[in-house]
């Protein structure tokens, strides 16, 4: 071997074994030309490229024997990965660092919103179910099957979503007419008047006072104060637009408190006016006027209907001493039979006939003869 040669040392693709390389300083030998000595013919130089010591060295400025590639350096051909770059700069701590971090974090699902408009129109709201009769609706345009909510709640399952449901008393019995033939672009159901699709696409009323299901557009074309299936009418808030935008619902939930708030006034009101007038059953008694300050008597318990009845209650109870006693009657003993028995009866024997009058005894009645005591034979 000449005294000025060198020697580096090669690992190929083919061969696991090292191949040894002896150069002349002097002649200066590309990474190119020693690439195409070692891949076969039909091969492309450009699939493949050289490392040293893990890092990658280029072809046609790099040399043997220069400083990136020293006496008794190793190289290393490898094939370059079609797709991912192959120029080694990402290593493989990287690359599955980039693959944790990917699943980490999983996103969410998109959801198609003409999907989800879809569901709310032709779903039950609570069940999720496909919507067949009978259907019901709340008071914010949310449409049910009735035997999925009845369900529900007599489970008391409701969702949250739905606490101002309380019974079935807060639902509207809606009347969907169905398409005939059966589904139609992705909807079941459809306007009776003007044919339009319940899918969503359409705006839609119900009617409270009939509880049919007809488009904005039919009821707008047709100004009526009836409606247009079955003549019955009905006003501008009888309306309740099926699943409609977050101001409608919002609207819908203020009126729905509104008459809730209403319906509980009323119902104050009309208590106070049918039942609950204060007495002064002491200052009746003695012809006196009825003061506020004394207790107050319920009309139906009391048999009051107005401010009329208050004498006949006063000349009934009069409160004593804490005892309600009769102010009508100066007798207050015990009534007993025999006092009022008729003309031509024996007194004991008309008694015998109430158990108030009955003496006691050590004898006791059977099922079938109150004359014959238990002992006797």
């Amino acid at each position: 071997m000449h005294s000025k040669s060198r020697q580096i040392l090669l690992r190929t693709p083919n061969s696991r074994r090292l191949q040894t390389l002896t150069f002349e300083p002097s002649q200066p030998l590309s990474l190119r030309d020693l690439k195409l000595s070692l891949i076969p013919d039909h091969g492309n130089p450009d699939a493949f490229y050289f490392t040293a010591n893990g890092k990658l060295l280029a072809d046609d400025s790099t040399a043997v024997g220069s400083p990136q590639v020293p006496a008794l350096s190793t190289l290393t051909l490898r094939h370059r990965l079609r797709g991912g770059g192959g120029d080694g700069g990402a290593t493989g701590a990287e690359s599955r660092d980039c693959y944790l971090k990917m699943y980490a974090e999983k996103k969410p699902d998109k959801i198609d919103p003409n999907e989800q408009r879809l569901s709310k129109w032709v779903n039950c709201a609570l069940s999720y179910e496909t919507l067949r009769q009978p259907c019901v609706m709340d008071r914010l345009g949310n449409v049910f099957n009735k035997e999925a909510l009845v369900e529900a709640l007599i489970g008391k399952k409701l969702p949250k979503a739905f606490y101002h449901i309380r019974g079935l008393k807060d639902m509207i019995d809606v009347k969907l007419e169905p398409i005939p033939g059966g589904e139609s672009n992705n909807a079941w159901f459809q306007c009776p008047i003007t044919g339009l699709e319940f899918n969503g696409t359409y705006k839609f009323f119900a009617l409270r006072k009939c509880g049919h299901v007809l488009s904005a557009k039919a009821l707008k074309e047709v100004k009526s104060k009836a409606c247009l299936v079955c003549y019955k009418e009905f006003e501008e808030c009888d309306k309740v637009v099926i699943n409609g935008s977050e101001e409608e619902v919002d609207a819908l939930r203020e009126r729905m408190e509104e008459d809730r708030a209403k319906v509980v006034k009323d119902k104050k009101q009309r208590k106070e006016r049918s039942g609950d007038v204060v007495v002064a059953a002491k200052g009746v008694a003695d012809g006196g006027e009825v003061e506020e300050s004394e207790k107050r008597l319920s009309g139906k318990k009391h048999g009051i209907v107005d401010g009329k009845d208050v004498e006949k209650v006063a000349a009934k109870t009069e409160k004593l001493n804490g005892k309600i006693e009769s102010v009508g009657s100066t007798n207050n003993k015990r009534f007993k039979a025999a006092a009022v028995a008729p003309a031509n009866a024996t007194k004991e024997v008309y008694a015998s006939i109430f158990t108030s009058s009955k003496k006691k005894s050590d004898f006791r009645e059977t099922y079938s003869c109150r004359s014959l005591p238990l002992g006797r034979n």
